[in-house]
């Protein structure tokens, strides 16, 4: 099933976004999902500039690219996250940090993740992806004791901040895609299936990205299978798990990327412990076509020589379309969860 192969723009954010379009061009890509950070898209602009759109879609196509979703990750964490603090400091333009109040801090992300629906009409795209943050992911450990009440509350708070951005989501025609991540509402399999719950709209999805699956000992394939009604949009991003000497935990012991005490760690795609040849077929089964953007994230690894050799990991890949009946007998363990 040919699909466009696109990249993701996120961890490019440091290479000017001409620079980095030629490159892609270069290397073979079909388009870019454009992160809304560094100088690669300002939404807020977008949103009400024809001058810079015409700019940013000049420069994809000088370079053979097109757009096929946008990015607004950072902004997104800071609508329903609690605390609030340096970390989104560190993230955050001035323009949505402000003075620092944490509901001033929401209320402007907010407002930013409204326009980026606006931006992405502008653009001609379908899709945003991003991170939604999440009151009560400082809760995962579950002690002190946390009552149903409080999680609930922590439902209910999403619920209230991103209906008025579907809102406006649904009157532009774009549909939002969340990356399913810890520290985000939805961070697993069971989390998932709540969010979907509290928000049922038709323009609120998934943005498959295996890589956390995996080391949280989640069934990526099974996943697709259950969720394939709710999947907008596809990351290609490997992980490496590194766990079984008794003392590299999955919780990582805040030890930064590529230390090799870490339990696991991003890892270049198609090096790592995703099962792509099942998912991609999944893929298939389930009728996904829209892009596989490769989100390149290797600490160990020069991104300039990683991201042409996942584009190529990827092509192959993609080209799995395996029969009902191959499917049936190959999948039959991803099923019924």
């Amino acid at each position: 099933m040919a699909r466009p192969i696109t990249l993701f723009t996120g961890q490019w954010a440091d290479m000017p976004f001409e620079e980095l379009a030629q490159r892609a061009g270069e290397w073979g890509y079909d388009g870019l999902e454009i992160a809304c950070w560094g100088d690669h898209l300002d939404p807020n602009r977008a949103a009400t500039d024809d001058d810079y759109v015409a700019q940013k879609k000049e420069v994809l196509e000088k370079h053979g690219l097109q757009v096929f979703a946008i990015s607004n990750h950072l902004k997104g964490q800071a609508v329903c996250d609690d605390p609030i603090d340096q970390r989104h400091r560190d993230m955050l333009p001035d323009s949505v940090w402000g003075d620092g109040d944490p509901e001033g801090v929401r209320q402007r992300a907010a407002e930013e993740l409204k326009n980026t629906a606006r931006a992405a009409k502008r653009l001609g795209v379908k899709t945003v992806t991003g991170f939604t943050g999440s009151a009560i992911w400082k809760y995962v450990a579950m002690f002190p004791p946390v009552s149903d009440e409080l999680i609930e509350a922590g439902y209910q708070d999403f619920a209230d901040r991103w209906n008025p951005i579907m809102d406006v989501f649904d009157e532009e025609g774009v549909r939002f895609a969340l990356e399913v991540h810890p520290s985000e509402i939805a961070y697993d399999y069971w989390t998932t299936k709540k969010t979907l719950e509290v928000i049922d709209r038709d323009s609120f999805g998934l943005n498959w990205d295996p890589s956390h699956m995996v080391w949280q000992q989640l069934d990526p394939v099974g996943f697709l299978l259950d969720f394939s009604n709710k999947i907008f949009h596809v990351h290609c991003k490997d992980t490496k798990v590194r766990v079984g000497n008794g003392r590299n935990g999955r919780l990582s012991s805040h030890l930064p990327w590529a230390d090799p005490r870490r339990g696991w760690d991003f890892i270049s795609t198609g090096h790592g412990d995703v099962p792509w040849e099942n998912a991609f077929r999944a893929l298939n089964h389930i009728g996904y076509d829209g892009p596989l953007s490769v989100e390149w994230e290797d600490a160990g690894m020069d991104r300039l020589v990683g991201a042409p050799e996942a584009l190529e990991f990827v092509r192959k890949m993609s080209k799995y379309e395996p029969s009902e009946a191959a499917f049936d007998a190959a999948f039959s363990t991803h099923r019924g969860q």
